[in-house]
C-alpha cells in the first residue's frame, strides 16, 4: 500500500493523505471518501510506503478519462492559491470544469466524436495587407517566441489589433505550440471564433466559456491538454486550462473588469495570465485601446514592452468626430436632446446604422408613488428595484428578487405609481413611437438572454437588416458594424461623481470603447455624448483623444491619493446575518493583526457601498502596502492568525487581494 497527498474543494488550507494499492501519478484525479461524502480529489504528493499501522482510509477510484495534470498547471494553481490567498485545493477544483470535478468519467464514445486526435493539417488565411505599425507588432511578438515578454498592444479602436493576434497565433501554430486567446465576455466569443475559423481551416479550434455545456468543457480542456487543440478561445477561467506546448498568450481588451472574478476564488485572469507566461517563458500580448492604469504603469516603467498602433487598419477609414451636446441648455424629450435626434433621423434617411448607448436596462429604475413618495426596495439588497414594464415586475439587479407590479400604493394606497429614469425598455419604447420608420433592435442582457439570440441579431445588423441599435455595455466593445456611422451616448454623467477611484478610468474606456464603433469603414463617422457637464476635464480628455494625457493625469491623482497603481492592496471582508455580526468580526481580525510598522497600513472595518447584498450584511477593512511582496507576507501570517481563532461562527469572510468592489 501507497500514501498518496490529496487536495479536495473544502475550504481547509491543508493536504489530505490516503492509501493506494498501486503508485497514483501526481496530478491524477482520484475519487476519495470524505466525511460521509466522495469528493473528487487531486494527488500533489506521495508519502512513500505506508505503515503496517495505518489507520488511514483508501482511494476509491483513479480516473483515467483525462491524463494527469502536467507539472506546469500546479504550479499556476499554487501560485494563485498563494497569491489570492486561498487554500489550494478550492483553486485546483474551482478550476476544473464541472464534469471533471463532479459527475460520472467522460465516455470513451464522447472522446472519439469530439474529434480528440491530434491536429491534422491547417493553414492561414491572409486577407489583409498589414499596416507598417501592425507589422513591427507582429515582429516583436514573434521575436520573443522563445522567451518571456509582456507586450502591451495599445491601438486606438478600429486599428487592426485582431490583425495582430491573428498573425502572432499563425507564427505560434508554425513552431507547433498553442495559442490561448482570452476575452472578458461571453458575448464577445462568437465573433472572435468566427474569425479564427475564416482564418485557420484546418486548425482545431476550442471554445472555453460557461454557456457550453458541460461534456463540452470538459471535452475542450482535454484536448488542450493532449496538444490536439491547437487554439483555445475563452472568458476569464480559461486561463488554467492545462497546455500540453503552450507558446502564446493573448488578452483582448485586457482592462476589462470582467476578467477580475468577484466571488469564490478571487482572481484576476490577466494577471494570472502574466504569471503564467513568465514561467513558461513564452510571450503574453495584452490588448486594449485604453489600457488599465496598471498595465499604462507598468508599460510606463519598462517592466512592459508597449506596441502602439496609432491610426485605424483599414484604408479610407478614419476615426470619428466627436461632440457634446449640453442639455443643461437644449430641450430633452424621452431622454434625447433635438440635435441627437435630428442626427438620427439625418442617419436614417441616409440609410446608416445608429447605435443608441444606455448603460442602464430594465424599463426605469425607480418606481415611486407619487402621494407619499413610497419606493419599492429589494428585501435582500440596500438599493431598489428597477421596473421591469413589458414582465410587470419589478426586479432587483444584484441578486435576482423579483416581485409584481403592485397595483396601488402599500403604504398610502394611491394608484398612481411612476416610473422615474429611463432604462433599455423604455428608451425602446420612446424610439419605436418617434421612429417608427427604423428598424430597432435592443441588445441587452434581458433580451439575449436565449442561446442564439445574440447572434442572429449580429447577422441582422451586419446584413443591413437593422436601422437603430440601442443597447448596454454589451456593445460596447469588439464588435465590428462596417454600416454603423453614429453613435449617441446618454446618461454618461451618472457615473462622473461616483465614490470609486476607478470610476473615470472606467467611464473614460467606456466612452472610447462607445465611440470606437462608429465610422469604422469607409463612411465617415459621428459621435455625440449629452451632459450636462460639458466642461468636466473628462469629456475634455475624450473630446481630445488623449489616452496618454488622460491616463498620466489619473496615476498622479492615484499617487497623491495613496491608491493602486501606486501601493498594492488587499481587504478582508466579511458577511453576516446583521451588521453588527460583520463589524465585531472584522474589528477582532484588526486586534489579531500582525506588527508591521510603516510597511502595511491596516484601516478600520467600514460597511461596504453596498452594505447588504442576497441577504447577507457587509463590510470590509482595507489594507495597503508600498511593496506587493511585504503585502503577501503579511496577509499569510495574518490568515493564519484569524484561521487559528474560533469565533467566525456565522460569518462568512475571505480576503480578496487586488479588490475593484468597495
Amino acid at each position: 500500500m501507497q500514501t498518496i497527498v490529496v487536495v479536495v474543494e473544502v475550504p481547509l488550507a491543508r493536504t489530505f493523505d490516503y492509501l493506494a494499492t498501486e503508485p497514483v501519478a501526481i496530478g491524477s484525479r482520484v475519487r476519495v471518501p470524505f466525511g460521509r461524502r466522495t469528493l473528487v480529489g487531486i494527488v500533489v504528493g506521495s508519502g512513500g510506503p505506508a505503515p503496517a499501522d495505518t489507520t488511514l482510509r483508501s482511494i476509491d477510484q483513479v480516473l483515467e478519462d483525462t491524463p494527469p495534470l502536467p507539472a506546469e498547471w500546479l504550479r499556476l494553481t499554487e501560485f494563485a492559491s498563494r497569491y489570492y490567498q486561498r487554500p489550494l485545493g478550492e483553486v485546483m477544483l474551482a478550476s476544473l470544469p464541472p464534469r471533471l470535478k463532479r459527475g460520472p468519467p467522460l465516455r470513451a464514445s464522447a472522446l472519439r466524436s469530439a474529434g480528440q486526435s491530434p491536429a491534422g493539417e491547417w493553414h492561414f488565411v491572409d486577407e489583409h495587407p498589414l499596416t507598417q505599425p501592425q507589422r513591427a507588432a507582429v515582429s516583436d511578438i514573434d521575436a520573443a517566441s522563445d522567451r518571456s515578454g509582456t507586450f502591451l498592444l495599445h491601438g486606438i479602436t478600429g486599428s487592426g489589433k485582431t490583425e495582430v493576434y491573428l498573425h502572432a497565433v499563425a507564427a505560434t501554430l508554425r513552431r507547433q505550440r498553442q495559442a490561448l486567446v482570452l476575452v472578458p465576455e461571453i458575448h464577445l466569443t462568437p465573433q472572435l471564433e468566427g474569425h479564427f475559423r475564416t482564418r485557420f481551416p484546418g486548425a482545431q479550434i476550442q471554445v472555453m466559456h460557461s454557456n457550453r455545456s458541460a461534456v463540452e468543457r470538459a471535452l475542450a480542456w482535454r484536448a488542450a491538454q493532449i496538444g490536439s487543440a491547437q487554439i483555445v478561445l475563452g472568458t476569464r477561467l480559461a486561463v488554467f486550462t492545462p497546455f500540453s506546448n503552450l507558446g502564446l498568450i493573448v488578452i483582448d481588451e485586457e482592462h476589462d473588469p470582467s476578467f477580475k472574478q468577484q466571488d469564490s476564488l478571487r482572481y484576476s485572469a490577466r494577471d494570472v495570465a502574466v504569471w503564467r507566461a513568465r514561467a513558461g517563458n513564452i510571450p503574453i500580448v495584452l490588448g486594449s485601446a485604453t489600457p488599465s492604469l496598471e498595465s499604462h504603469a507598468n508599460a510606463s516603467s519598462g517592466r512592459y514592452r508597449r506596441l502602439t498602433l496609432p491610426g485605424r487598419a483599414r484604408p479610407g477609414s478614419k476615426l470619428p468626430t466627436l461632440s457634446l451636446i449640453d442639455i443643461g441648455r437644449e430641450t430633452v424629450t424621452d431622454g434625447l436632446s433635438a440635435s441627437l435626434a435630428d442626427a438620427i433621423e439625418s442617419n436614417l434617411v441616409k440609410g446608416e446604422q445608429t447605435l443608441l448607448f444606455l448603460n442602464r436596462r430594465g424599463y426605469a429604475p425607480v418606481l415611486a408613488c407619487n402621494a407619499c413618495g413610497w419606493i419599492p426596495s429589494c428585501p435582500r439588497c440596500s438599493t431598489h428595484v428597477a421596473v421591469h414594464l413589458s414582465e410587470r415586475r419589478l426586479r432587483c439587479h444584484h441578486c435576482g428578487f423579483e416581485a409584481r407590479i403592485p397595483p396601488r400604493c402599500p403604504d398610502c394606497g394611491n394608484a398612481d405609481l411612476q416610473p422615474f429614469g429611463r432604462g433599455t425598455e423604455r428608451l425602446e419604447e420612446s424610439l419605436a413611437t418617434r421612429f417608427p420608420q427604423a428598424r430597432l433592435a435592443r441588445v441587452d442582457s434581458d433580451t439575449m438572454r436565449l442561446k442564439g439570440t445574440w447572434e442572429a441579431t449580429q447577422e441582422a445588423i451586419h446584413a443591413g437588416n437593422i436601422d437603430l441599435i440601442l443597447g448596454t455595455q454589451m456593445l460596447a466593445k469588439g464588435h465590428d458594424f462596417p454600416r454603423l456611422t453614429l453613435v449617441g451616448i446618454l446618461n454618461a454623467d451618472s457615473a462622473l461623481f461616483a465614490a470609486d477611484y476607478r470610476a473615470p478610468e472606467r467611464l473614460f474606456a467606456q466612452l472610447q470603447q462607445v465611440a470606437g464603433r462608429a465610422g469604422r469603414d469607409v463612411l465617415p463617422g459621428r459621435v455625440l455624448i449629452q451632459t450636462r457637464f460639458p466642461d468636466h476635464p473628462l469629456y475634455r480628455a475624450i473630446l481630445a483623444g488623449d489616452y496618454n494625457r488622460f491616463a498620466q493625469s489619473e496615476w498622479l491623482e492615484r499617487e497623491r491619493a495613496g491608491f493602486p497603481p501606486a501601493v498594492a492592496e488587499a481587504v478582508i471582508r466579511a458577511e453576516a446575518r446583521t451588521p453588527e455580526a460583520a463589524l465585531v468580526f472584522l474589528a477582532r481580525a484588526r486586534e489579531l493583526a500582525p506588527e508591521a510598522g510603516d510597511a502595511v497600513m491596516v484601516y478600520d472595518p467600514v460597511p461596504m457601498s453596498l452594505a447588504r447584498l442576497n441577504a447577507w450584511y457587509r463590510a470590509h477593512l482595507l489594507v495597503q502596502a508600498p511593496q506587493r511582496s511585504a503585502l503577501q507576507r503579511y496577509l499569510t501570517l495574518w490568515r493564519s492568525a484569524i484561521e487559528a481563532e474560533r469565533t467566525q461562527r456565522h460569518v462568512r469572510w475571505h480576503i480578496d487581494v487586488d479588490p475593484i468592489e468597495f
